[in-house]
């Protein structure tokens, strides 16, 4: 057996639009990669970090927190190295810490045999996402983990399901180079939120969801509506609605914002489509001042993978 792995722990987009804490899906463009190797030294060690400034203890790292929890679950009869090729800017609302997260635990899971279910490693990457978010939810895990578009069912106990992902779809993202953490923007949400707005938006997530399972787009785009967190969340990420407009106006299915922020979004039907919303979306930064990178990336339905 194999004593060392190297694995893409792909970029992630949470809530999609409507579905906050609770949908999901994967990106095929962007992601880390993670090297995880087997030593005759027990316990887990971190070892190289590249791309961003990180910390090298394993329990103020993600990655580490997550493989602390599941090497204390296992006591496996050797310890870990573990290094992380960064190329997913933290804070960036395209699931940095749930890469790093479940990147050690798929790696460890791989060099033991593969003892644990995909729930299973969702379950102990979610001990390390809260450390970056101060809560324990899996709706960018369990993309990565899966592939494609998730459904947390529930958290406690954990039940993930897999939806099927329409054979057109594509994601187009924009990333502003500014930092929201994701603390930060969960903590401007309301306690409370009207009827109305409740019903609404479960009735897009029950649509959303029906539309996936029929590849139906016309219903995909009346579902792809945010009205409980979006209307929060946008105060903190400069030009979001320009980018919201000019997004629908290309073509787009739907536009929001990507988990926390400040990376926003949309969905369109074909590549061509998802282009042309890239071409919006950056003509609406460039008249800026703010630095912003773009990615157009067909859906990752395999998730996480060994290289």
């Amino acid at each position: 057996m194999n004593n060392e792995i190297r694995l893409f722990s792909p970029a992630t987009v949470a809530n999609v639009a409507c579905g906050f804490d609770v949908l999901g899906y994967c990106l095929d463009a962007i992601g880390d990669e993670m090297v995880v190797r087997k030593t005759a030294e027990k316990g887990i060690r971190i070892t190289k970090i590249e791309g961003y400034d990180l910390p090298y203890e394993a329990e103020k790292n993600v990655a580490g927190v997550s493989a602390l929890a599941m090497y204390e679950a296992l006591q496996p009869d050797c310890g870990f190295e573990i290094e992380i090729y960064k190329n997913i800017k933290p804070g960036s609302g395209i699931g940095s810490s749930s890469a790093s997260a479940a990147g050690s635990v798929y790696g460890m899971n791989e060099l033991l045999g593969k003892p644990l279910d995909k729930t299973k490693l969702t379950y102990y990457a979610m001990k390390g996402e809260a450390l970056a978010s101060q809560c324990e939810h899996a709706d960018n895990l369990a993309p990565a983990i899966f592939g494609g578009f998730t459904l947390v069912k529930s958290a406690c106990p954990l039940h993930v399901l897999e939806l099927p992902t329409p054979p057109d779809i594509f994601a187009t993202l924009i990333h502003p180079q500014i930092e929201i953490k994701t603390s930060e923007s969960r903590a401007i949400l309301p306690k409370q939120i009207p009827l109305q707005h409740a019903i609404t938006q479960w009735a897009n997530v029950g649509s959303l969801v029906h539309a996936l399972h029929t590849n139906n787009y016309d219903l995909l785009k009346e579902a792809l509506i945010d009205v409980v967190i979006e209307p929060h969340r946008k105060q903190l990420i400069p030009h979001f609605d320009a980018v919201k407009l000019a997004a629908n106006n290309a073509g787009a299915l739907g536009c929001a914002i990507s988990g926390s922020g400040p990376s926003i979004f949309a969905l369109s039907k074909s590549e061509a489509t998802a282009k042309a919303v890239e071409s919006a979306m950056q003509e609406v930064y460039s008249k800026t001042d703010i630095e912003f990178e773009t990615y157009v990336s067909k859906i990752n339905t395999q998730g996480i993978k060994t290289l």
